[in-house]
């Protein structure tokens, strides 16, 4: 789905949509461009989706406000997947669902 883009062009955007982006795609293993690319690729679909602008911000101002988890609370659920078996399993089908992604994209 994303555009092979054979030339690119510099624009100028907020320090804090950059910090942002790049605090947003480390643990995705993202670049700060391929994250905001990602952003912008999202807003395209949620636009063609029908969805009313107001519709829209609410969704935007639920999740900006949605308070975030401790690094506390993070671990012990962390801790508690790992006893349970479920973070083995879940690493698993990500890894599973990689590989499949790979073999893919070596096919076209």
């Amino acid at each position: 789905m994303r555009p092979t883009a054979k030339n690119f062009v510099s624009v100028k955007l907020p320090e804090l949509l950059v910090q942002q982006a790049k605090e947003g795609a480390q643990p995705l293993r993202r670049s700060a461009a391929g994250q905001i690319e990602y952003w912008a690729t999202l807003g395209r679909i949620v636009e063609h989706s029908g969805l009313t602008v107001q519709e829209a911000l609410n969704a935007i101002e639920n999740y900006e406000a949605a308070p975030t988890d401790s690094l506390g609370a993070v671990k012990q659920r962390i801790l508690a997947s790992n006893v349970d078996g479920s973070l083995q399993a879940q690493i698993r089908r990500i890894v599973a669902d990689n590989r499949q992604k790979a073999e893919l994209r070596k096919a076209t």
